[in-house]
């Protein structure tokens, strides 16, 4: 009795730890066929108790298809002594239709006087969370390998117990090996470094041990084929007490982005045409070798007849002979000299510990490799000369500004000369700029816009035989006063702003002032304005956003402003030229070609650009009472200028004999304007007003 108790006990404590433990029991019969499933197990499939048919295949018949081979192949296995137990995992269709995973396992428990299996049992548990963490995890893990494969990255280790090292099938195509296993030789990666990088990149791995830190390192490899890679690693210390622990390592062929920084680098100190240093690259060595006092000679070499050239045989030749003219000065040079294109045909050379004599047969040289350049036209009467200014820089007190300057000045004297020669620059020399040379002239211009002696002039345009309140419209012009309080001819300090850089800046302060000062007079329709823009200003891609928004602020309107543009800065660059003129017609400003007709081309500017005005140079004005050939040419330019809906606009009409003329040819009345002489803008606008019968004030 006792013991039936005993047993009775026991079988409710198996019980009750299936119950706690999850577990469903099956007992396969093999003689009978028959197979016992507990209640825990029904249950784990959500079945209460005799929901299931007691039938020997029912665990087959909820086998999810993909796994029945699977499951039965294991318990065959089992049974023909291959395997010493049962051990598969499969899915099973719960009663609300989805699949629950688990894990069976199980043997032979009962054998005949044979030794044949006659029982087997095993318990099958569910493992649905550890497998939805798997897929989980699996998921992340395929993530992991796309971006690993779309950033090229390779995956590597290092046992330092063991001295093996394993690579990815990754790392082994960056560093051109062909195997089929990840374990390679523990030599193996050092007889990759490139000689010039081994020591630093052996040393940078081993950095990491007995640290977290994650160490980053560039160094360059050589594969067998013969290829130089640029490879990046990343790697870290991993400790593991039981051993020496192991470095795991990322690699990354990153050649690619270092021929792209490279040529950025390049881009960044080197002009594109010619290959030459860019002007702040030149700014630069000029700097470091004035400052480390060496003596020196400074070059400027300014091409002669260029933009005739441009005009004749169009742009793409003026490049061919620019890149001529700097591999001809290039080969002038003394290995430690230095040359650059200071932009368009202007070029500076720098050529340390170099006296008089040597300077002559340097610039005789230059001069010589210039009229020999490639025109990239083969029209004989085509030639190139330039004109070259030398200056001796030997006081480590002078700015690069002042050096350049000085040699600017010698240049000038050399075109004053006539010419395809060179002078030397002596500072005893009176300089064509009232005493003062270029540099000097950019500074006090550039401290001019800001201490308030850049002065605001205008230029009334009349239409010929009419008063001028009729058109009322002022082209904006710019005087600086110099710190002795005369007046620098334009024609000193625009040149120089364009020559240095600021043409852009100044073009920018005059707008400003004119549109802050008289945006009143503009909103009332009081005057209308016209701008001349320098090249710069023509290629600078935030213009219209800078007069929009000086707009904006002022109250001006679009419509109330012109911008004239020469033929000059459109050559600079012809499809900002003709983005410009686009946008200004969008917004209804007006656009008018400046100097019309001292180009080659003139009529094809006429044609491409949808201008309102052009404006005929005054060279084929001033003498056109006496010139029959004058005559002709603004008699072509107005008849054409009419047919396309242009207004003319006639430079240096000074004489009522040049009027009476011009009334004579019939380019009067509409068709021609009188360019009066420049006086202070406000008077100008006060005049303007009052013929509006308007008040208007000035905001300083």
């Amino acid at each position: 009795m006792a013991a039936q108790d005993n047993k009775n006990r026991t079988g409710i404590f198996w019980a009750k730890a299936l119950e706690r433990a999850e577990l469903g029991v099956w007992d396969w019969d093999l003689r009978s066929g028959d197979c016992f499933y507990s209640a825990t197990w029904a249950r784990m499939l959500g079945y209460g108790d005799n929901e299931l048919p007691n039938t020997s295949d029912l665990w087959l018949q909820l086998t999810h298809p993909d796994d029945r081979e699977r499951a039965l192949a294991s318990g065959a296995r089992h049974i023909s002594g291959e395997t010493d137990r049962i051990e598969t995992e499969l899915r099973l269709r719960h009663k609300q239709g989805h699949w629950v995973w688990v894990l069976d396992r199980g043997g032979i428990v009962e054998r005949d006087k044979d030794g044949q299996p006659i029982r087997l049992v095993g318990v099958q548990t569910d493992i649905s969370r550890q497998k939805a963490v798997e897929a989980e995890l699996e998921q992340v893990n395929v993530r992991f390998r796309l971006a690993l494969a779309a950033s090229g990255t390779g995956i590597w280790h290092h046992d330092a117990a063991t001295r093996k090292s394993y690579w990815d099938e990754r790392t082994r195509d960056i560093f051109g090996l062909v195997a089929d296993t990840d374990e390679v030789p523990d030599d193996l990666w050092p007889s990759y470094l490139h000689p010039e990088d081994k020591e630093a990149a052996e040393q940078a791995h081993l950095a990491p041990v007995g640290t977290r830190d994650v160490v980053a390192v560039q160094y360059r490899i050589i594969r067998r084929d013969g290829q130089v890679r640029h490879v990046e690693s990343l790697l870290r210390f991993i400790a593991d007490p039981p051993s020496a622990g192991q470095t795991l390592g990322t690699v990354r062929d990153i050649t690619e982005e270092k021929l792209r920084e490279e040529e950025l680098a390049y881009a960044a100190h080197h002009d594109a045409l010619t290959g030459l240093w860019n002007r702040s690259a030149f700014d630069r060595l000029l700097s470091d070798h004035i400052a480390a006092r060496v003596a020196l000679a400074v070059f400027y070499v300014d091409l002669d007849y260029f933009k005739a050239l441009n005009d004749f045989a169009g742009h793409a030749a003026g490049d061919v002979a620019l890149k001529s003219v700097a591999a001809g000065i290039r080969s002038c040079l003394p290995a430690s000299a230095d040359a650059a294109r200071l932009g368009g045909d202007e070029f500076a050379l720098l050529v340390p510990h170099c006296d008089t004599a040597q300077a002559e047969r340097i610039a005789t040289a230059v001069l010589g490799a210039v009229r020999e350049a490639d025109l990239g036209t083969t029209s004989p009467s085509r030639k190139l000369a330039a004109s070259i200014g030398i200056a001796f820089i030997a006081d480590g007190d002078t700015t690069v500004a002042d050096a350049l300057a000085c040699a600017d000045d010698a240049c000038y004297a050399a075109k004053a000369a006539g010419r395809n020669r060179f002078a030397m620059f002596s500072a005893t020399a009176k300089p064509g700029s009232g005493g003062l040379n270029a540099a000097r002239i950019a500074a006090d211009t550039v401290d001019a816009m800001e201490d308030g002696r850049l002065k605001l002039f205008g230029q009334e345009i009349h239409l010929l035989g009419r008063p001028w309140h009729e058109s009322r419209h002022v082209e904006v012009l710019a005087r600086l006063v110099g710190r002795n309080g005369g007046l620098v001819p334009p024609g000193e300090f625009i040149p120089v702003a364009e020559r240095f850089g600021f043409a852009s800046r100044l073009d920018r302060w005059i707008i400003r002032a004119a549109l802050s000062q008289h945006g009143e007079a503009l909103r009332a329709g009081a005057v209308t304005l016209g701008f001349n823009l320098s090249a710069q200003t023509l290629s600078d891609p935030q213009l219209w956003e800078f007069v929009d928004s000086v707009i904006d602020e002022t109250g001006a309107t679009h419509s109330g402003i012109g911008f004239e543009i020469t033929e000059t800065a459109a050559v600079t660059n012809f499809d900002a030229a003709e983005q410009f003129v686009r946008k200004a017609r969008e917004r209804h400003c007006r656009v008018s070609l400046d100097d019309f007709g001292t180009g080659m081309s003139s009529f094809e500017y006429l044609r491409r650009f949808a201008v309102d005005a052009i404006k005929i140079d005054g060279s084929f004005i001033e003498h056109i009472t006496e010139s029959r050939f004058d005559r002709e040419i603004v008699l072509a330019i107005t008849s054409i200028a009419r047919s396309v809906g242009c207004v003319v606009v006639g430079e240096k009409i000074e004489r009522q004999d040049t009027v009476t003329m011009l009334s004579d040819m019939g380019v009067a009345f509409g068709q021609g304007y009188l360019l009066h002489r420049p006086e202070p803008l406000d008077a100008i606008i006060a005049r303007a007003a009052a013929a509006a019968a308007m008040p208007v004030r000035k905001i300083s």
